[in-house]
């Protein structure tokens, strides 16, 4: 199932970040009109057929050295995050909470997340990321739902019109701070989450884990 609305994932960046082209890094994209970034498949069964991503055996982890896989981002795009930056962060959650984890993976931009793209996914015990422009500005052609503002002015993103786009800016510090605190934790309350069954109610759940265990614990207010 997907998730019906992005919440996710500001000045352009001007300087060279690492893994990045120099200032305008790649030709703008313009996402079409039902590309908004959102939360990835839910509940999926472990299958071959029509498999979301790459699927990883959490069984075959064991839980004080969770597996974590990189991929590289792609022509014009950025992970805003590394693998030791999510280790150090899972690392301060409760161990009861980090247990039934499996892999975490930052995934590839592709064509076909270009059209349906994502800020993270939770499969199974898994996790997948994946990267932003590396300008770091979204640009879409429908203005921004009322969470989608609230969101992004929590964390320091910044919504925009021109003309009849609509661009999210973000600077390096606020993108990190939104996908360690807020993608990386609402997918993990998806791995958590064992008793909401409908989707709805399963969304509600890891919007209510993320904002508890990573923005208000982020700031110091739990």
């Amino acid at each position: 199932m997907i998730a019906a609305i992005m919440y996710s994932n500001l000045s352009r960046h001007h300087r060279t970040l690492p893994g990045r082209g120099a200032a305008g890094h790649t030709r703008r994209s313009v996402r079409p009109p039902a590309a908004y970034r959102q939360r990835g498949a839910r509940d999926l069964q472990k299958s071959a057929f029509g498999a979301p991503e790459t699927w990883h055996d959490d069984t075959e982890v064991s839980p004080s050295d969770k597996s974590l896989v990189v991929q590289p981002a792609g022509t014009g795009y950025w992970h805003p995050v590394t693998a030791d930056q999510i280790r150090e962060r899972l690392a301060l959650l409760p161990r009861e909470f980090t247990a039934p984890l499996g892999t975490v993976q930052l995934s590839s931009m592709t064509r076909k997340r270009l059209l349906f793209p994502c800020y993270g996914m939770q499969w199974g015990a898994n996790i997948y990321l994946y990267p932003i422009e590396a300008s770091l500005v979204e640009t879409y052609v429908r203005p921004p739902k009322p969470q989608q503002l609230i969101e992004a002015q929590m964390f320091g993103g910044v919504w925009t019109q021109h003309g009849n786009e609509w661009r999210l800016t973000w600077t390096e510090a606020a993108v990190q701070d939104f996908y360690l605190n807020n993608v990386l934790i609402h997918e993990l309350g998806h791995v958590l989450d064992t008793r909401n069954t409908n989707t709805e109610a399963r969304e509600r759940y890891a919007i209510w884990f993320a904002t508890e265990y990573g923005y208000r614990a982020s700031r110091g207010r739990r």
